[in-house]
């Protein structure tokens, strides 16, 4: 059996919660700022959420709801103007402290540094973003604390496909049974059993409800999870193989 060596963690809804009132409200703040009269509500985004990545997901809208714009020949450049002011918005919100991270992730990142486990971050979101969100709510050093972060557009497909883990762990040089991927997300775990990691989720108010089989284990948060506890889980499902 391989000890525990490296957490990989997604990034939005794992880290912290920032769907519903992060990326949302920044995408309807560019929309707004685009002169675009588009507005995604609570309801709306948590069914845009089944795309995964904010250009795609725009597409996907546009492809419902808005054809004549997306036959326009300039509609890529307008998605990516529209994704830049997005993220401006978002890292606006970031550093005003709107998107604290969710219960218990902080200790368990300090604990695990402690205890020597090496970091990661496998997510779809911008690199802008997550480095955004780790400055505000660890330490403004704290990227450095992961030793490989994959983000954004560096692999072709977005989860459920498993590139980006697989880019992760080619960068960590590590066995899939020496980590531990932490997703909240039936795209997400897809994305990293399909890379054959074992996988933790802690669900949210978008996911709850999704089909997390194969999952070590499903919690609502990690309030009350230390380290110690991770470890269990994680030498439980390796004496079960």
């Amino acid at each position: 059996m391989k000890p525990l060596q490296a957490l990989i963690f997604d990034v939005d809804g794992t880290l912290a919660d920032t769907e519903r009132d992060g990326h949302r409200i920044a995408f309807n703040a560019a929309f707004a700022e685009a002169g675009l009269n588009w507005h995604w509500d609570v309801a709306l985004y948590g069914e845009l959420l089944a795309v995964t990545g904010g250009k795609e997901r725009m597409f996907h809208y546009a492809r419902l709801h808005a054809p004549a714009l997306l036959a326009r020949p300039e509609f890529d450049n307008l998605v990516r103007k529209l994704h830049t002011l997005k993220t401006q918005h978002y890292v606006h919100l970031v550093q005003a402290g709107k998107l604290p991270l969710r219960p218990g992730v902080a200790r368990l990142i300090y604990e695990a540094r402690a205890a020597g486990i090496r970091l990661a971050i496998a997510t779809t979101t911008s690199p802008e973003n997550v480095a955004a969100l780790l400055r505000a709510s660890l330490s403004p050093e704290s990227e450095s604390w992961f030793e490989v972060i994959g983000a954004g557009d560096i692999v072709p497909a977005k989860k459920p496909a498993p590139d980006i883990y697989d880019w992760v762990l080619a960068r960590l040089g590590l066995p899939v049974e020496a980590c531990l991927a932490f997703e909240d997300s039936e795209n997400g775990l897809k994305a990293s059993r399909a890379a054959g990691i074992p996988t933790l989720v802690t669900e949210n108010d978008y996911t709850r409800g999704h089909d997390f089989t194969g999952a070590l284990a499903v919690l609502s948060d990690l309030a009350k999870t230390t380290f110690a506890d991770v470890q269990q889980i994680f030498n439980k499902s390796l004496s079960s193989r």
